[in-house]
């Protein structure tokens, strides 16, 4: 799957550019040294809803997107991908919607650590 590539190779990009050694990983399960269990969660701090595609909303689809991903020990989105989709229409806005976005650090023993999380993206039609 390239999507998580993609979102990958240009968060890699912005790391190079501030002097960063970036992780490179095809997947999330690729990520090394990544906290799955932890004291204090992530906590989203910057989030960007994604785009509802015109076509589905004009259809009245609803739809969920469970992304999977790993946020780096400074809040960012390392890695991206989508684990499950009820609709293949919403993926890419949902990935486009989640690379944006910025977290407070999961923590262990009070260090900021690399997590990884699954995160339920809503598609509802309003009423």
């Amino acid at each position: 799957m390239m999507k998580p590539i993609r979102c990958l190779f240009t968060l890699a990009a912005l790391a190079l550019a501030a002097g960063v050694t970036p992780v490179f990983a095809g997947s999330v399960a690729d990520v090394p040294d990544v906290a799955t269990k932890f004291d204090t969660p992530p906590r989203p701090l910057k989030t960007k809803p994604p785009r509802y595609p015109q076509n589905m909303r004009a259809q009245g689809v609803s739809g969920v997107v469970v992304v999977a991903m790993v946020i780096d020990d400074g809040g960012k989105v390392l890695v991206c991908e989508v684990a499950k989709s009820s609709n293949e229409a919403f993926s890419e806005p949902a990935l486009e919607a989640v690379r944006t976005w910025t977290f407070e650090p999961a923590k262990v023993a009070g260090k900021a650590v690399r997590a990884k999380v699954s995160i339920p993206l809503k598609f509802e039609v309003e009423a």
